[in-house]
């Protein structure tokens, strides 16, 4: 491997959501391309990011004030997103299209204190100005007709600003973004780097193993920095290691990737005799959190597609950092057939005949702390920026997380 010599302002490591819409509103800080921002990100095809293997979900019903604000810039941003990453020479053809489907969450509670935690959050969330609404057991039956109701004691149901979008549009959409905004990019990853410690262990150099694209040929760079951003989602920790260096940390990140599934599945809409949802919101079942929602745009307004998308966090005895990626081309079956089918069929009686069409796994960047970001400086490497942690809430928390 040659090696070359490189100066980059700020490195994000990782080109994913997060560290496009970092480099994206820092170069909008910089209008003449002059923000001198470089992406390493080892797989631009994408194949297997958490981004585009995910749900698209975006929601303002949160418990802490932070996950609100950042959602309802979110929000604003996927609404205004044909705008915001518009290039001067696009053409019809090529304005971003994110999709986005306000069709809502709905959060059902069974028990007084599901119930009370709905009531204390549905207070802070239309505080700071998101749309939500309390629906008591009879207004859940009007607006759901297909919704078992028989256990429940209130709905908590996005109005609007919630819903879903396309994954794989933001990400398109921002990258074309950045790269005419002048950012740097390059297929690699980072293999080590140099620490000052006259400077409070800051670093100063970070060498980058590049895949060149014609022939595989690799390039080992050094890139000179003043900052260093870890952007680097399910793997953040590994990045953190190799920029730590043979010292090691006092404080590692506590984050680890975790196996998440997510399965398809179609329910004939003529032949139940039950009521098939026709555009059903992202409804989180109380008890066992399986959640499921409509899938795909219906040709004819307010007919029904019959497809829908589901899953459920495995419980904590067996959900476990994953060592070997390959274990994401094996979705658990299992967790389909013993606990989300039940609790689908509870739910909704239609769901009692469906079939199942396919089904993947992704990546999940949990933070074993308290399931929140991460969004600081490391206290031990005072110009290395984690953006880390967002358990499942990293792609609707893009936006605002590069701002």
């Amino acid at each position: 491997a040659t090696t070359a010599t490189k100066t980059t302002d700020t490195l994000i490591i990782g080109g994913g959501p997060i560290g496009l819409s970092l480099a994206y509103h820092l170069s909008l800080l910089h209008p003449n391309n002059n923000a001198n921002i470089t992406i390493v990100e080892r797989d631009p095809t994408y194949a297997r990011a958490s981004a585009v293997l995910s749900a698209g979900g975006i929601r303002q019903q949160f418990s802490l004030k932070e996950n609100i604000e950042m959602s309802l810039y979110g929000r604003d941003f996927l609404r205004n997103a044909s705008e915001l990453l518009r290039v001067d020479d696009d053409d019809e053809d090529d304005v971003v299209d994110v999709q986005f489907q306000e069709h809502g969450y709905l959060f059902l509670a069974a028990t007084n204190e599901g119930k009370n935690h709905l009531i204390r959050n549905n207070q802070l969330q239309q505080s700071l100005g998101a749309d939500i609404d309390l629906l008591s057991p009879s207004q859940l039956k009007d607006k759901f007709p297909w919704l078992n109701t028989d256990d429940i004691l209130l709905g908590s149901f996005g109005k609007s600003g919630e819903g879903w979008f396309d994954p794989w549009s933001l990400l398109r959409g921002l990258k074309r973004k950045c790269q005419s905004m002048g950012v740097n990019f390059v297929k690699g990853n980072p293999v080590q780097s140099v620490r000052d410690y006259q400077r409070g262990g800051c670093i100063t150099a970070v060498d980058v193993m590049e895949h060149e694209r014609d022939g595989g040929q690799q390039i080992m760079c050094r890139y000179n920095v003043n900052n260093v951003v870890n952007a680097a989602g399910a793997h953040c920790q590994e990045v953190m290691n190799i920029l730590a260096g043979e010292n090691g940390l006092q404080y590692p990140i506590p984050v680890e990737p975790r196996k998440r599934c997510i399965f398809f599945f179609h329910c004939q809409t003529q032949q139940s005799e039950h009521i098939v949802p026709k555009i059903a919101p992202l409804t989180i079942c109380p008890k066992t959190n399986v959640y499921f929602r409509s899938e795909g745009v219906s040709l004819n307004e307010g007919e029904a597609t019959g497809n829908f998308l589901c899953g459920v966090s495995p419980s904590e005895n067996v959900d476990k950092p994953i060592q070997d990626m390959d274990e994401l081309d094996y979705p658990d079956h299992e967790l389909f057939e013993e606990i989300i089918w039940p609790a689908l069929y509870n739910r909704v009686p239609a769901f009692g005949e469906l079939k199942l069409k396919s089904s993947w796994a992704g990546l999940y960047e949990y933070n074993t702390v308290d399931q929140n970001a991460i969004i600081d400086f490391h206290p031990e490497i005072p110009n290395v920026l984690m953006l880390n942690g967002f358990s499942g809430l990293g792609l609707q928390q893009s936006p605002a997380t590069g701002r």
